[in-house]
């Protein structure tokens, strides 16, 4: 299965830049599509988007991947916000029912804000090595250390959680295609056999996640994990010259985001 967001080597752009800098400026960036309400605003975003997918390498087929599995959820918030929003002149009501401009523009700013969130995320964790996401986040959540919140255990549970999703990805696949070849109506035009096939897809799936996760704390205590304590890296690297730039680009770009 390809997994769009998964961690691929390469010399891109986006791949040779900092590892910290990449993180922490993917949070701005974040947070400015959190803030962008003008549709200048999420023209700028887009574009900017755009330009760190083809920094990244990622084909349109990649992102196509991406999204199309989530075209109905994003089908249910759309219409959820056009029907249910609430505005004094709506184009058509009914009951509960309130079909408006505001609910259409609201539920269209809604789904961009989550193309773009995806298309971020998956720039970012393809082109950076799940260690350095690791130590990102290690680094930024540090400062809990003084409420005492388990950092490093906190880190490690959220790096082995990204790095599981790609393979639990493949796995859910090839139980689909087993299930498919079973008779499971997946691709059937009534709603309702979709769902009632899910059910022997999540089952196995859930079981398998519980199990590699048995093992891989097994693993771990093998080879003498023992939590945070005398726990040390092997290089700390402090922030580059280039990862402050990306930094400030990016917080930049969120508050000309929010002056839009």
């Amino acid at each position: 299965m390809n997994y769009s967001g998964k961690y691929t080597p390469g010399h891109s752009v986006l791949h040779n830049m900092d590892p910290k800098g990449k993180f922490f400026g993917f949070l701005f960036l974040i947070a400015a599509v959190c803030l962008a309400d003008s549709w200048a605003g999420f023209g700028l975003l887009f574009g900017l988007v755009l330009v760190l997918a083809l920094a990244a390498d990622i084909k349109l087929d990649l992102i196509a991947g991406t999204i199309l599995p989530l075209r109905w959820f994003f089908l249910i918030i759309f219409v959820l916000n056009a029907l249910f929003s609430q505005s004094s002149n709506p184009l058509y009501h009914l009951g509960i029912i309130n079909l408006s401009m505001d609910g259409i523009l609201q539920g269209a700013r809604i789904l961009i804000r989550l193309f773009l969130v995806l298309v971020t995320a998956n720039a970012l964790t393809r082109t950076t090595p799940p260690m350095a996401l690791m130590q990102g986040m290690h680094d930024l959540i540090s400062p809990l250390r003084f409420v005492k919140v388990p950092v490093d255990q906190v880190a490690m549970i959220l790096s082995v959680s990204i790095q599981f999703i790609p393979t639990l990805m493949d796995e859910a696949d090839t139980i689909k295609k087993a299930q498919i070849a079973r008779g499971a109506r997946f691709e059937s035009p009534r709603m309702i056999h979709r769902i009632m096939a899910l059910f022997p897809l999540l089952l196995p799936v859930f079981l398998s996640a519980f199990r590699r996760a048995d093992e891989l704390s097994v693993a771990m205590e093998a080879r003498g994990y023992r939590g945070e304590k005398g726990r040390t890296r092997k290089e700390k690297k402090p922030l580059t010259k280039s990862g402050w730039q990306i930094i400030a680009s990016c917080a930049a770009v969120c508050v000309l985001v929010y002056m839009l």
